[in-house]
């Protein structure tokens, strides 16, 4: 979708916002648009960014409620404020006043996951260090009189319960835009915002070095800002796939066992990806179209 837009004559932020829009309206994976990863109340919230990469304007939405087309209110938050994110129901709110319709984002498919999460003790879940034992119960939580922390670990968590539809567009004439959708973690505590709304953890575009974008466990990812790091290694003059490697290893060194990867295009049109290699979760497939390709492509990088 957002090929033929460019090869239509649309612009790039045109490209992402139809691209990550298409995403949105096909509920890709589940994890993009309405009717997917409800939170802890069975609500499905939207998280989305675009940015300009010749001006550096961002606009993003975060814990959007009861607005289907999450990409195109972040595009109005960059065309019609001063402002780079709105959130909540203030978001949605603002989101109407530009024309958008109110609506459920609740599914029969959404009610039944939420559901039977609640039939396996809400298992699993984002709380820790709470009373009652969050690993064996639907709470409601509270901190406890004494706190023994615990390290972080990552539970038996699906790999499709984070991602994201993630986007690179570099025009013709060297302009670089980025965006991202998503409905954020399954089962996330009401309020949870992930990194595909972060301007340079989520996306980053520079049209003067290149553009990135980022999938995987964002309340992990989001702490290092991996696709600004990302542009910046790129335009050190270092490849994307090399650029996007480093931006994984350095995330390992903290979290060995996160789940993401991350896509990396140039201002010259070259391209790559990296991804973090654990159980289930060894290669990382991703779409490319370009004037060298007949059509749109599927790619597959191996995780390091």
């Amino acid at each position: 979708t957002a090929w033929g837009v460019l090869q239509l004559g649309g612009s790039e932020l045109d490209a992402v916002e139809r691209g990550c829009g298409q995403c949105e309206i096909d509920q890709c994976d589940g994890s993009v648009g309405y009717g997917g990863s409800p939170d802890e109340s069975g609500e499905t919230t939207l998280d989305a960014m675009i940015m300009n990469g010749n001006t550096m304007e961002v606009g993003a939405v975060a814990d959007l409620r009861h607005v289907k087309n999450a990409i195109s209110v972040a595009r109005k938050v960059m065309e019609y404020t001063k402002h780079t994110l709105l959130v909540g129901e203030s978001a949605s709110l603002f989101a109407v006043r530009m024309g958008f319709p109110y609506e459920d984002l609740t599914t029969q498919k959404s009610l039944l996951v939420y559901s039977e999460w609640l039939n396996q003790s809400c298992q699993p879940n984002y709380w820790k260090n709470v009373i009652p034992d969050s690993s064996k119960s639907c709470g409601p939580y509270k901190r406890p009189e004494k706190v023994t922390y615990k390290e972080e670990q990552i539970s038996r968590r699906s790999f499709h319960n984070h991602d994201t539809i993630g986007m690179v567009v570099i025009g013709g004439s060297g302009i670089v835009a980025s965006g991202t959708s998503t409905n954020g973690a399954v089962h996330k505590i009401p309020g949870r915002v992930g990194d595909s709304p972060i301007a340079g953890a989520g996306s980053y575009a520079d049209s003067t070095a290149g553009g990135a974008a980022a999938t995987g466990d964002g309340d992990i990812m989001m702490r290092f800002l991996p696709s600004y790091q990302a542009v910046e290694y790129m335009r050190m003059g270092t490849d994307p796939t090399v650029a996007c490697q480093k931006v994984i290893s350095r995330i390992q060194k903290y979290a060995p066992k996160f789940f993401g990867a991350v896509i990396c295009a140039n201002t010259t049109g070259s391209y790559g990806a990296a991804c973090n290699k654990i159980p289930g979760f060894t290669q990382f497939h991703f779409m490319v179209s370009s004037p060298l390709l007949s059509q749109p492509t599927e790619q597959v990088v191996d995780c390091i």
